[in-house]
């Protein structure tokens, strides 16, 4: 096997097309623990409704 002396590809003086960075990187959807929060609060919610709601009718048929 011969030994390169000559690179392959001649170095430029203009830096790497890599190394510029192309777009700033925006996240546009909200992290997925946001949605198990809000199912969450969503159920929660439902349930001290619903909850309240038997309170109110055994107090009524009281």
């Amino acid at each position: 096997m011969p030994d390169q002396t000559v690179p392959a590809t001649p170095p430029s003086s203009e830096p790497l097309a890599e190394a510029v960075p192309g777009r700033k990187y925006v996240e546009n959807k909200p992290p997925r623990g946001l949605y198990v929060r809000v199912f969450i609060y969503v159920i929660a919610t439902h349930v001290l409704l619903a909850m309240m709601s038997l309170v109110v009718i055994a107090a009524n048929n009281r």
